[in-house]
């Protein structure tokens, strides 16, 4: 290679341009120079030799040097030097110092040269691929804009400028088709170093690329007035976008549509016709989520808070629930995701249908384990009783007050009731010795007997079996993909037992009971380290 053969200033010449072209350190190239010198160099003197080059970054003056190690014997002549010898040079010498020996300037041939263009490539090339990860690890979150070099198996390459990026097939819209020379904007969502150099993961779906995109064509949102508080998509088809703003005088809606819809619809053309709904956002989930179902009108909202599901009823009339659900489920699914809770929609018949099956299935259940009439199995249930331990625990004046009731029938209902809960508990225990549960299970703060059938029904027995649960285990889990209804897996548990919270507590308390934390530790919101706690 020119660079070693070169006279001095060629040497700083050579530096200068490819620092300039790579955009990289001076020095960086330099020290590359350095190192091809001192590999060519140990060529020529042995591979064991210590040969170190150094290049003046002012005068470009290469000088060579060999580095010996002080030893008291000597084991390698080519890289250690005895003590006495050593202090025929340098009287000062002492074991473990670096005798440094200057060496003569050497030709280099063809193929030493050609190995120390080798490393110089190499080299000036790591230092290209980190200031290429330097430069985009901070602009995660940012559009940028850039040419397609190239596409790769339906994966599309684009040139940035200062470095290449990928959208790949999956982050693109559907039905998008990009050519070589295209200019493409997209939203960088990851940046990773790897071995062949940092990869840029550029997105065309991702929520925030829409959100990035309204800030670009919305000043208020730019300002801070306007801000977007949740994005759901379904990209290429629909999305909806919740906006709060922040000055009463301004409306976030309007802002976002623009005049005569010249902003939405910027947006809506580098989305590929994708429909947007821009929705006034609401502390009140119950009103956000009234809000996010629009077009459909809807008559009442039944919030869940522990399960974060809510239930929403809408008219029978004007094919209301269509609306609300949407063409395959469209709207009800991007609602959901925009408001982070499961949504159920029922008609007002299907409500009112459902209440007068719980009702007549609360009636059932006391009829049977009160051994009483369907009159009063319907008057418990008509006072908002649910099952037979509400019944047992309430204050017996509260039973008496009941239209037809009085102090004797109170007594009556509830001594029934708790004979009852002490015949189920018998025949609750019985079942768990059958099934080998351990009796420590019910230290557990939150677990009851029913749940202890259940748990060795399913093969948790013991606290430590407990302890090594994760929470979806309990309570079952939901599994969104794009462009399908969710599937809802079961748990140990049913849905309507134990919210995912009081699952996550109780499973820490268990991890108490073993000793895998200390209450301390459960305090603070510390997991076990232990490799049996992380099972």
């Amino acid at each position: 290679m020119a660079a070693i053969s070169a006279n001095r200033l060629e040497l700083l010449q050579i530096a200068d341009a490819v620092a300039r072209e790579k955009t990289i350190d001076r020095g960086i190239v330099i020290s590359a120079m350095e190192e091809a010198i001192a590999k060519a160099a140990r060529a020529r003197y042995g591979s064991e030799t210590d040969v170190h080059a150094e290049i003046h970054p002012k005068t470009g003056q290469l000088s060579l040097t060999r580095h010996m190690l002080v030893v008291e014997d000597v084991e390698n002549a080519s890289n250690q030097i005895s003590l006495n010898d050593a202090q025929r040079a340098n009287p000062g010498a002492q074991v473990g110092d670096t005798i440094a020996d200057t060496l003569p300037p050497l030709e280099y041939g063809r193929i030493a040269a050609q190995s120390a263009k080798q490393v110089i490539v190499q080299k000036v090339r790591e230092a290209e691929r980190d200031r290429q990860y330097q430069e985009f690890k901070d602009r995660i979150g940012e559009i940028v804009n850039g040419v397609v070099k190239r596409v790769e198996y339906g994966s599309v390459i684009v040139d940035l400028g200062r470095g290449e990026a990928i959208v790949r097939r999956d982050e693109m819209l559907p039905r998008e088709v990009f050519r070589n020379g295209d200019r493409v904007r997209a939203y960088v969502f990851d940046v990773r170093r790897e071995t062949r150099g940092p990869q840029i993961f550029l997105s065309r779906t991702h929520p925030q690329f829409m959100a990035k995109l309204f800030a670009q064509e919305v000043p208020e949102i730019y300002d801070g007035i306007v801000e977007i508080k949740a994005v759901a998509r379904d990209p290429g088809s629909r999305a909806k976008i919740g906006v709060i703003s922040r000055d009463s005088s301004v409306d976030p809606v309007g802002a976002c549509v623009g005049m005569r819809g010249s902003r939405v619809q910027a947006v809506v053309n580098e989305l590929q016709g994708e429909k947007i709904d821009i929705i006034p956002w609401s502390p009140d989930i119950a009103t956000f989520v009234v809000n996010a179902l629009a077009p459909a009108e809807v008559s009442k909202v039944v919030i869940d808070e522990d399960r974060e599901r809510i239930e929403v009823v809408v008219p029978d009339t004007n094919n209301q629930l269509s609306l609300a659900i949407g063409r395959r489920g469209q709207n009800v699914r991007l609602a959901s995701q925009l408001t982070g809770w499961d949504i159920d929609i029922l008609t007002e018949q299907e409500e009112s249908e459902r209440r007068q099956a719980d009702f007549e299935n609360a009636t059932r259940v006391f009829m049977e384990a009160l051994n009483v009439d369907e009159v009063v199995g319907q008057l418990l249930a008509s006072e908002g009783f649910t099952n037979v331990e509400e019944l047992a625990l309430v204050d017996a004046k509260e039973l008496a007050s009941i239209e037809g009731f009085d102090d004797e029938t109170a007594d009556e209902l509830q001594s029934r009731a708790r004979e009852y809960l002490e015949q189920l508990e018998a025949e609750l225990s019985a079942r768990c010795k059958e099934l080998g549960v351990d009796e420590a299970l019910r230290e557990v703060p939150g677990v009851t007997l029913q749940m202890m059938v259940k748990f060795g029904e399913n093969d948790v027995k013991t606290v430590e079996d407990l302890a090594g649960c994760a929470t979806d285990d309990i309570v079952g889990w939901t599994e969104r993909k794009e462009g399908s209804e969710p599937v809802k897996h079961a748990g140990f548990l049913d849905a309507n037992e134990m919210s995912r919270e009081d699952a996550e507590r109780m499973i820490m308390e268990a991890r108490v009971v073993a000793g895998w934390i200390t209450r301390e530790d459960l305090d603070k919101g510390v997991e076990p380290e232990s490799e049996e706690a992380e099972a």
